[in-house]
């Protein structure tokens, strides 16, 4: 792009094992491309209040292999304003940049086409979210560090739950999307696995204790938190009631999902995609997530990834059947 000299990158929303090495990507990406590269402190936030700071090669140093975003995020209600994306429109030309690029969800990704489309300005979308719920992209950074994470707290689980033959549900994140819940329950050898996406669980839930329980086997129940038919808890006491002689517990993992260092496969995800930022900024493109589909980048325009869901594999449905 002619006269392109400047860009700045920021992370929004929840933080997510690999945006880091995102980060470190698009920063050497864009000095390679003799670029100037600014980076946006607390999201939308920060970008509103002219938090920015210039990046070189030196500060993106041993920061591949931790977790979160070492630029940190945070929510943003003025940006929701009109008003509030003007001033942060003032603060990129103040700096003279000439586009940007969003580490974020499709609630970061709303808010980056906004401005990219009432300012007329280059704006990239990288999917960053342990959820792996975004349109347009096989996986999002973050996904495969989230799903270790699990794995691992759920193996040592299974161990207590062996040892008493007790019933453990255990939720994980996905409000809307059972992304993490359908991969590591399947990886942990879940007994059972609800998502939101599939409707009738609860029935065969009840039929599948009651086999376990005459065969007096231990059961791991892996819930998404965004599971219609039920809270975990009162799930939990629908069996607890029916199987009055078992032991029932509920072991939320929350934020602990999110954490730690970013697996091998995150990392490099990571760096490509935020490579992939870059050349499609300087090839003038704008208001576009880059993406990975079958192994291969991809430019998913930004609107598209927020109006359109992305459908859970019914593959994996199937060896959940097969294999339970």
């Amino acid at each position: 792009m002619e006269n392109f000299e400047r860009i700045a990158i920021l992370t929004s929303g929840g933080d997510a094992p690999g945006m880091n090495a995102a980060i470190r990507a698009v920063v050497r990406a864009g000095i390679k491309n003799k670029l100037e590269v600014y980076g946006v402190r607390r999201g939308y936030d920060g970008l509103i209040n002219d938090d920015m700071i210039k990046l070189d090669s030196a500060a993106v140093s041993n920061i591949i292999q931790t977790g979160g975003t070492f630029l940190k995020t945070a929510r943003s209600p003025e940006f929701l304003k009109k008003e509030g994306r003007a001033r942060a429109y003032d603060s990129l030309k103040k700096h003279q940049v000439d586009g940007l690029i969003v580490i974020g969800g499709d609630g970061s990704f709303a808010g980056a086409s906004l401005l990219s489309r009432e300012q007329n300005f280059p704006v990239i979308g990288i999917p960053g979210t342990i959820d792996n719920d975004l349109y347009g992209t096989d996986y999002t950074i973050g996904f495969d560090t989230a799903l270790n994470n699990v794995m691992t707290a759920v193996d040592k689980i299974r161990d207590t739950a062996s040892s008493h033959n007790r019933i453990f549900f255990v939720e994980v994140m996905g409000r809307e999307a059972g992304f993490i819940a359908l991969r590591s329950g399947i990886a942990c050898g879940a007994e059972a696995i609800l998502i939101p996406e599939v409707d009738g669980q609860l029935d065969k839930l009840m039929d599948l204790m009651e086999k376990r329980v005459s065969q007096k086997r231990s059961s791991i129940i892996m819930v998404a938190e965004g599971e219609r038919e039920g809270n975990i808890f009162d799930m939990a006491k629908m069996v607890e009631k029916k199987f009055k002689d078992q032991d029932v517990r509920v072991s939320i993992l929350g934020h602990m999902q999110r954490g730690g260092s970013p697996t091998a496969f995150d990392r490099v995800t990571a760096s490509r995609l935020g490579v992939a930022a870059v050349d499609a900024l300087l090839n003038d493109q704008r208001s576009i997530m880059v993406g990975i589909a079958n192994n291969e980048i991809t430019h998913v325009p930004l609107n598209k990834t927020i109006k359109l869901n992305k459908s859970i594999n019914k593959g994996l449905l199937e060896i959940v059947d097969i294999l339970i």
